[in-house]
């Protein structure tokens, strides 16, 4: 969502034991770049549905979110103000199944892999490494501090 010129945007670290999901985004400002399943949360939409949401399109998985690293605020490689909430969580079902036009590539990742990761080969570098930095040394909130939407 873009209010105001901030962008709204949900993501999630899916782990499968000690592994972190990464995506490979083929986007206008993310060719060829490592990321985790994230994306734009939309209008009157909850934070946590549109984390599990995005999750599922981009990689056909449902995600039970656990924990949270933060709130990150970061000027994006395309030039926009983003508030990027960042979710660790499971694979509760599903099929992996990479959303095709967006996503060109996977992998699982070691914990202690993720830091290794060049920052070329990363979307937004800064921020992405910061999450990494959490997941390391398990820097995580509770979920409860989002308060869903009723409804939703």
């Amino acid at each position: 969502m873009d209010q105001n010129g901030i962008v709204l945007v949900v993501s999630v670290s899916i782990f499968k034991g000690e592994e972190a999901l990464m995506i490979k985004e083929n986007k206008p400002f993310a060719m060829n770049k490592w990321n985790f399943p994230s994306g734009r949360i939309e209008s009157s939409e909850d934070i946590l549905y549109a984390a599990r949401r995005e999750a599922k399109e981009e990689t056909g998985l449902d995600v039970e979110l656990t924990s949270t690293t933060g709130i990150y605020n970061f000027i994006s490689s395309a030039g926009n103000q983003v508030i990027l909430f960042h979710f660790i969580g499971e694979v509760s079902g599903g099929s992996f199944n990479l959303e095709e036009d967006e996503i060109i590539d996977s992998k699982w990742v070691k914990m202690l892999d993720l830091v290794d990761i060049d920052n070329e080969e990363l979307r937004d570098a800064s921020v992405i490494k910061q999450i990494i930095n959490n997941l390391v040394i398990k820097n995580f909130y509770s979920i409860n501090i989002f308060n869903q939407q009723l409804g939703k």
